[in-house]
């Protein structure tokens, strides 16, 4: 009898039996924790708008002034209510009796529920055809209802003949509101859907885009669960913006890197008969590109939070949280699936066990489109990468037309838009800036001085200080001095004062956010800057954000360039490869933006853009982009390290090319999805990552780098050993 201390070595059969269970078990807890992520995760969808804010003020700097008076304006209204305008508009000057019918329904407003109490009077304009009434909606309400609400009501009482709007803040910020509305449902299920159908068509299985699109759904609940929770506690900042763009990141990112497992896997099992060393093969060839492009687009997000804007520095970790959680599932939840169900996902094609077929292709294809295309880079390979060059040089000509300094807060949504509409007629009979004053708080002392310089701008048509004793919360300042409101002999009240500043507010002449009023603000600021005033309001916000835009731009930029290409150069062992990479990946990204400026500009007729849209656009194309590089370029190596390397891009080109190509079709389409939303920003984002997708797709990865490394041979190596001992 063996003693404890000499016990038996398990004998094959029991290793067989161990090995067997733990196939199956660790896959099975794998898909299990995924499941329960998923299960608390999903549930969340339909509440993002519970721990998200689609107010602009809130992204900006603590240190912007905008930022410094709205956090002061409830001290001196006692309020955090969002103004609304009701502008009512008759064709003919309006009676006695639909005047008095309007001041009625206006007064009854507050029934409505999330409406405020201090509404103001009716007032008429000088051509007696319109009127206009100031109706807060309590800052607690449910926004979009409440204004729905309201121009429900007020058109049910208005005068036959006479057209209501509801415009102002509140009802832009109703319009953003109704716009993101999609985000959970209609722009997953196209994104789904698009991914779905690309699927299908290019694998012709039913089982595997399931799987894959699993894995990708699973990799999303489980990313919106640590998000949301992280928005929750305050640690993050979420938007409808972030919300859609982390969707769309996390299916296309999640996808890509499924594709490439599973065309791994499918490699593979032509050379493995066991799908579980087929599994364990195709995880050990794709975990290095899979991390390195993962790694790369989560370094690029971060590089995010250099920004001044909360908007851009809140993106940055939420997506990066997303990108991890996609790395995840496609090298954890994806390997249990595909382990489990073996050959089988790819029925009914699905891969045949040929070792001999494989050793005689010796690892390379010789029929399809990417073997004919490696066939060309070999006559030709100086040629082809000149010409295309070229062209995209012509292409990126085009970013000279691109309008990306900013535009008015009315065109943010597209479509049909009351609130616009309402601002359009509110112009055509009062001030145009009615509703959205330029704020000044300044000191007591000051209030005169700073209110001269407000009545001598031609931009501002005329000047009010908070007072608490004024009927209407507000009394008129002019060069005498505030002015008495109501009968002659009652005495001029006296302004509100917290912590000895007074706020001062400026009807603005033009809309708020038209440059004219931006061009006001700017003089007023620039005079007001001897009197130590903090200048806010509408336009002060939109100014502020688009400055803190464009120094973010010119920031960030450079530093994601120098973190990739630090990235790229640890991964190939090289620095010239990873400079021409950068290269051309700057390239397409400056001939997605030349094109997209000329389709925005003549096709579509958009007013503009924001100026973050290329620094997102920059963002999601050269991470993105320079995914596929990575794919090409870690198997190139891979294969030069074997065979040299003008062989090793023909080999490397040709057996990356249909998973590449399917990548970047599912990302194009993913992104192509965000333009079911009706936001300007959204919109403009689709068009210029889909299309430089596509572009670094077909163009840069399938020719320009192909034919750049194998026309330069070894030397793409340098200083690398690959270099000095490698063959060309």
């Amino acid at each position: 009898m063996p003693s404890p201390d000499h016990a038996p070595s398990p004998t094959p059969r029991q290793r067989t039996r161990r090995h067997s269970w733990a196939r199956v078990l660790i896959p099975v807890a794998l898909i299990l924790v995924w499941l329960v992520g998923a299960g608390l995760g999903g549930p969340l969808f339909g509440k993002v708008d519970e721990v998200s804010s689609n107010d602009q003020t809130s992204y900006l700097p603590e240190s912007a002034d905008a930022t410094q008076v709205q956090q002061l304006l409830g001290e001196f209204t006692d309020s955090d209510a969002i103004p609304a305008i009701a502008v009512f508009v008759s064709d003919a000057e309006l009676t006695d009796t639909e005047l008095q019918t309007i001041s009625d329904a206006v007064a009854d407003a507050p029934s409505v529920e999330g409406v405020s109490e201090d509404v103001s009077p009716a007032l008429t304009s000088d051509d007696g055809r319109a009127v206009q009434a100031f109706i807060p909606i309590e800052g607690d309400a449910e926004l979009a209802d409440a204004v729905v609400a309201l121009g429900d009501e007020l058109r049910d009482a208005a005068p036959d003949g006479v057209a209501v709007y509801i415009t102002g803040p509140a009802g832009f910020s109703a319009d953003l509101v109704a716009g993101f509305a999609g985000i959970d449902g209609l722009l997953l299920g196209v994104a789904l859907l698009a991914v779905l159908v690309i699927l299908v068509l290019v694998y012709r299985s039913f089982l595997l885009p399931i799987v894959v699109l699993s894995t990708s759904l699973f990799a999303l609940c489980v990313a919106l669960l640590v998000v949301w929770w992280l928005a929750k506690f305050e640690v993050l900042l979420l938007s409808g913006q972030t919300q859609g763009i982390l969707f769309i990141l996390v299916i296309g990112a999640a996808t890509d890197y499924a594709l490439l497992f599973v065309a791994r896997f499918r490699e593979e099992l032509r050379v493995a008969q066991d799908k579980g060393a087929a599994v364990l093969a195709a995880w050990k060839g794709s975990f290095e590109p899979i991390v390195a492009s993962g790694g790369t687009v989560i370094a690029g997000l971060l590089c995010l939070l250099l920004s001044d804007l909360k908007s851009n520095s809140t993106l940055g970790p939420v997506a990066a949280i997303g990108i991890v959680f996609a790395m995840l599932a496609a090298l954890t939840l994806l390997p249990a699936l595909l382990l489990l169900f073996g050959r089988a996902v790819f029925w009914p094609r699905r891969p045949k066990f040929e070792p001999e077929v494989v050793a005689e292709e010796h690892g390379m294809r010789k029929t399809g489109l990417w073997a004919r295309l490696a066939r060309l880079i070999t006559k030709r390979p100086r040629l082809i990468w000149v010409v295309t060059t070229l062209v995209l040089l012509a292409g990126a000509s085009g970013v000279l037309q691109l309008n990306a300094v900013g535009v008015p807060q009315s065109d943010l949504v597209l479509g049909a838009s009351e609130a616009r509409d309402g601002q359009v007629a509110l112009g055509e009979h009062f001030p145009g800036g009615s509703g959205s004053p330029v704020s000044v708080i300044v000191a007591e002392d000051s209030l005169q001085d700073a209110a001269d310089v407000l009545l001598a701008s031609d931009g501002v048509d005329g000047v009010t200080v908070t007072s608490a004793d004024s009927p209407s919360g507000s009394a008129p300042v002019t060069a005498d001095g505030i002015t008495a409101v109501g009968p002659p002999g009652t005495p001029a009240p006296e302004p509100t004062v917290v912590d000895g500043e007074v706020l001062l507010q400026g009807t603005l002449t033009d809309a708020a956010d038209s440059d004219a009023a931006a061009s006001t603000v700017r003089d007023l600021r620039s005079e007001l800057d001897g009197i130590d005033a903090l200048v806010g309001g509408v336009t002060a916000t939109a100014i502020d954000t688009n400055d803190a835009s464009i120094h973010d731009r010119t920031l960030i930029i450079p530093v994601i360039l120098v973190v990739i290409m630090l990235i790229l150069m640890l991964l190939l062992r090289s620095i010239l490869a990873p400079v021409l990479l950068i290269i051309t990946t700057v390239l397409s990204f400056g001939t997605a933006m030349g094109v997209s400026a000329l389709v925005f500009n003549g096709v579509f007729d958009f007013p503009g853009a924001d100026p973050a849209v290329p620094l997102y656009g920059f963002v999601f194309l050269v991470a993105l982009g320079i995914d596929y590089n990575i794919f090409l370029m870690t198997r190139v190596r891979e294969e030069s390290l074997q065979h040299g390397t003008r062989e090793g891009v023909l080999r490397g080109l040709s057996i990356t090319g249909g998973v590449i190509t399917s990548a970047g079709l599912v990302l194009a389409a993913t992104f192509a999805a965000l333009s079911v939303i009706p936001i300007l920003f959204l919109v403009q984002l689709a068009f210029i990552v889909a299309f430089g997708v596509l572009l670094d797709t077909f163009v840069v990865r399938s020719l320009l780098v192909p034919a750049l490394a194998y026309d330069l041979g070894k030397v793409i190596w340098w200083p690398s050993k690959l270099w000095r001992r490698g063959q060309d």
